[in-house]
């Protein structure tokens, strides 16, 4: 039996794994409850099961019939902090928190990766670390994971690594798509503090107004951006965040903003941290004022391996048939943390859309929306890509073609 069609007959346990954590979402890298569903849904499998102390993940080991290296498997198990707006019947019981990118799609795949790979698990050659990560929105868990051995955890390094992530818009149901190279941003956070010298609204002269120069250096950052960056290796800087001021008629003593900073290149990363501080300081110098400026670094850029990209596609067409898998024109200017997997592991990062065929994926509303959906349907298919990924790959690994 093929893995789409053994796969397809998991496909209730699947949908019935991904409502049960929809239903109570967790947020950040404790969480317990989601811990304890992927450990029962483990259960009874040949798994070398580990458990973390510095959040509650899951490595779970798949030991090949055969020696050979390894290959990766990841799936991120956290929510967000949104409050649920799909009138869905298995829509989220906490105030506050919603599975709204997807990740309960993520951690069912996986498990149910797990099942069908244990099920052949004399084929392999080499074994299959399967990654359930919570902490993925901005607590950085996949790095806390690679401290604490994930990487590590069949013995030698992994020869490659893959994740995968569902899309409730853009994509068309079922369609996978990837790119090699950069196929997620770096997403750093840039925090100033414009300083000045309170007074009345009526004499500004007699001040030092810290909001018209911050929301100078605002527009003068739009402009820098413009002329210092390629379009072709896009910078994007938002500002999210403005603070200042209590009334009409007061100029305060100080005022902050910050800024989200999004990059594909090393390069960039690097010059427009040094350009952006340039540009406040000498707005800030120009108006007789202080400012404290910090850049606060996030996620890298997530890179995919181009052989492995092209492997990834090759396998989704073999698996599927033409036409399933695409290839991605550019990158997303979202971030992920699998990045720091990809960074130390040659692998690729795979999108799968996941709108529910009654909407129009241009116009659906995206992964973080209090009112994304995404269809069950693709379950199965994401589960039969993530065993065929780790089969394949070791089948070529075996037969002197990679690894």
């Amino acid at each position: 039996m093929s893995f789409t069609e053994a796969a397809q007959d998991m496909r209730d346990e699947l949908v019935r794994l991904r409502h049960s954590l929809h239903t109570t979402p967790e947020i950040g890298l404790n969480l317990p409850k989601t811990q304890e569903k992927v450990l029962t849904a483990l259960d009874g499998l040949p798994l070398e099961i580990t458990l973390g102390t510095a959040l509650s993940s899951v490595t779970a080991v798949l030991r090949g019939g055969r020696p050979g290296p390894a290959v990766l498997l990841r799936g991120d198990m956290d929510a967000l902090p949104v409050t649920e707006r799909t009138e869905l019947p298995y829509a989220s019981r906490i105030e506050g928190r919603m599975h709204a990118c997807g990740h309960d799609l993520h951690t069912a795949m996986l498990a149910g990766a797990a099942h069908l790979l244990s099920a052949r698990r004399e084929e392999l050659a080499g074994d299959v670390i399967f990654m359930f990560q919570p902490g993925e929105e901005g607590c950085e868990g996949a790095r806390y994971m690679i401290d604490e051995g994930v990487l590590d955890a069949a013995g030698d390094p992994p020869v490659a690594a893959y994740g995968m992530h569902v899309v409730s818009s853009v994509l068309p149901p079922g369609l996978f798509a990837s790119r090699p190279g950069p196929i997620m941003a770096a997403a750093d956070v840039f925090a100033v503090k414009v300083k000045g010298r309170g007074g009345h609204g009526s004499t500004p002269h007699l001040s030092r107004d810290p909001i018209q120069a911050g929301c100078e250096m605002v527009t003068a950052m739009q402009t820098m951006v413009t002329r210092t960056f390629d379009v072709f290796d896009p910078v994007v800087v938002t500002v999210g965040s403005f603070h200042g001021g209590s009334t009409d008629n007061v100029i305060p003593g100080e005022a902050q903003f910050e800024a989200t900073v999004r990059t594909f290149s090393v390069a960039n990363r690097t010059l427009v941290k040094r350009r952006l501080v340039e540009v406040v300081e000498a707005i800030a110098a120009a108006h007789d004022l202080k400012v404290e400026a910090s850049f606060g670094m996030g996620y890298p850029v997530t890179v995919n391996d181009s052989a492995e990209a092209a492997f990834a596609g090759a396998t989704a067409d073999g698996l599927f048939g033409p036409g399933r898998f695409v290839v991605s024109p550019r990158p997303v200017m979202g971030s992920e943390d699998f990045s720091y997997v990809l960074e130390r592991v040659p692998g690729a990062f795979v999108f799968l859309g996941a709108c529910p065929p009654d909407r129009d994926p241009a116009t659906a509303p995206y992964n973080h929306s209090p009112e994304a959906v995404f269809d069950d349907a693709v379950l199965p298919d994401g589960a039969a890509l993530y065993a065929s990924l780790a089969h394949e790959r070791l089948a070529a690994a075996d037969a002197g073609l990679g690894g």
